[in-house]
């Protein structure tokens, strides 16, 4: 390409092209979401230990009962006399 004085210069124009520039401006949208709740009620065993105590008194042939002797004598014998076991 020279430049020549006898070239004149000229412009050609293509059809226009559309730029688009986006701007995002916040809007405000309530958004309402409902939540349930549900309590939920369980029965569940808790244990609570009682103690009953007992007490008893054993004789061995050795020893002799305390009442024994008034045993004894509502039946007719006598303090000396001795009881069979079995």
């Amino acid at each position: 390409m020279s430049d020549c004085p006898e070239c004149k210069a000229k412009s050609i124009y293509d059809p226009p092209q559309t730029v688009y520039e986006d701007y995002y401006h916040p809007q405000h949208v309530e958004v309402v979401q409902t939540v349930e709740v549900i309590r939920r009620h369980h029965c569940v065993p808790v244990y609570h230990h009682v103690t009953v105590c007992t007490a008893k008194d054993v004789y061995s042939d050795e020893f002799a009962a305390p009442n024994a002797a008034a045993m004894m004598r509502s039946s007719g014998r006598s303090d000396g006399a001795s009881k069979k076991r079995r």
